[in-house]
C-alpha cells in the first residue's frame, strides 16, 4: 500500500510540471498483499495542460487572420491571386464557366455555338478562351483589311507603279518602304501586346509569357478614332459578335482569293472576266 501511496503522489505532482501535449493515461498494478491482488488505475490531473493549451491559444489568437483574409494560390502562369475572387465584368461581360467559350459573344444562328474542333471544349482555361478570342479578332480584322486591299489594289495602280496579281506586289515594294512597312507592323505589334498582355517574368518556372491581363477584353485595345464602340453592354455584345461574323467571312474570302491567285496568277477581276466569258460561250483565249 505504501509504494500506491507513494507512487500516486509522484504521478500527481508530475501532472503540473509544464508539457506541450497531453500526458498519457497511466497504469499503476498493486504488489501482492494478504487480502487479495488489487490493480489501481491512477489518472494524471490535466488541469495543467489545459491551462497551458489556453495561454498558447490566448497567444496565437493575437495575430489569427482577419474576417476579410483569403487565401491566396498560384495559378499555373506563376500568377498569385485570391482563391475565390470573381472575375469583373468587361465591357458588360463576365466570365461564365457554365456557358460554352465563357459566355463571349460571337455564336450565331442557324449555326449557334460552333466548335467541331474542341477549341474551347469543357475544362479550358479562361485565359486560354480569351487568347484564342483575342487570335481570332486580330486576324479576323486583318483579313477584312486585306479584303479590301485584294479588291483595291489590283484596280487601282500603287504608288510605286505596283500591279498584278496582290500575290505578287509585295516583292514589287522598294526595300525602304517594305523597311518602314515592317517597322510600322512591329510596332503596332507591340503596342498591342503590352496593353493586352502580361509582362513575362524571365525566372525558372515561370509562365506567364502567354497570360493575357484580367481586365483586358480581346480585342478592346481602346482604339476607336470614330466612337463606334457603344456603352450599352447589349449592343456592345451585338457589335461584337457583327465583328466576328465578318472577320470570319473574310478569312474564309482572302484564302480563297490567295489560293486563287496562286493557281492561275491572275487578278481578281480577270479571273471573274475570264470565267464570265466562259460560262457565256466565249473563247476566253480568244483576243
Amino acid at each position: 500500500m505504501k509504494l500506491i501511496l507513494v507512487s500516486s503522489l509522484i504521478v500527481a505532482t508530475c501532472a503540473f510540471a509544464p508539457v506541450s501535449q497531453r500526458a498519457p493515461q497511466t497504469h499503476l498494478r498493486s504488489t501482492e498483499t494478504n487480502d487479495s491482488e488489487a490493480t489501481t488505475i491512477v489518472e494524471p490531473d490535466t488541469t495543467a495542460a489545459v491551462e497551458q493549451d489556453t495561454t498558447t491559444y490566448s497567444i496565437l489568437s493575437q495575430d489569427e487572420p482577419k474576417a476579410d483574409f483569403q487565401p491566396w494560390e498560384v495559378n499555373a502562369y506563376g500568377q498569385t491571386s485570391p482563391s475565390t475572387t470573381a472575375v469583373a465584368a468587361i465591357n458588360g461581360w463576365t466570365p461564365d464557366e457554365t456557358k460554352p467559350c465563357f459566355g463571349l459573344p460571337g455564336a450565331l444562328a442557324p449555326t449557334g455555338y460552333f466548335d467541331p474542333l474542341g477549341f474551347c471544349q469543357n475544362g479550358i482555361s479562361l485565359n486560354d478562351v480569351k487568347r484564342y478570342r483575342e487570335a481570332e479578332v486580330q486576324h479576323g480584322r486583318v483579313a477584312m483589311v486585306a479584303a479590301v486591299g485584294y479588291l483595291a489594289g489590283e484596280a487601282i495602280s500603287g504608288p510605286f507603279s505596283i500591279t498584278g496579281p496582290a500575290n505578287d506586289q509585295l516583292q514589287q515594294v522598294p526595300l525602304p518602304a517594305f523597311i518602314l512597312l515592317s517597322l510600322g507592323i512591329a510596332a503596332a505589334e507591340l503596342k498591342r501586346a503590352t496593353i493586352g498582355w502580361v509582362e513575362p517574368q524571365y525566372k525558372f518556372g515561370s509562365r506567364t509569357l502567354w497570360t493575357l491581363r484580367d481586365t483586358y477584353y480581346p480585342g478592346d485595345l481602346g482604339f476607336d478614332p470614330l466612337g463606334l464602340k457603344p456603352s450599352d453592354p447589349k449592343a456592345f455584345a451585338d457589335m461584337q459578335t457583327r465583328e466576328l461574323q465578318n472577320g470570319r467571312l473574310a478569312m474564309l474570302g482572302v484564302f480563297g482569293m490567295c489560293s486563287q491567285e496562286l493557281v492561275n496568277h491572275k487578278t481578281i477581276f480577270a479571273t471573274i472576266d475570264f470565267y464570265n466569258k466562259v460560262y457565256s460561250g466565249i473563247n476566253p483565249y480568244d483576243y
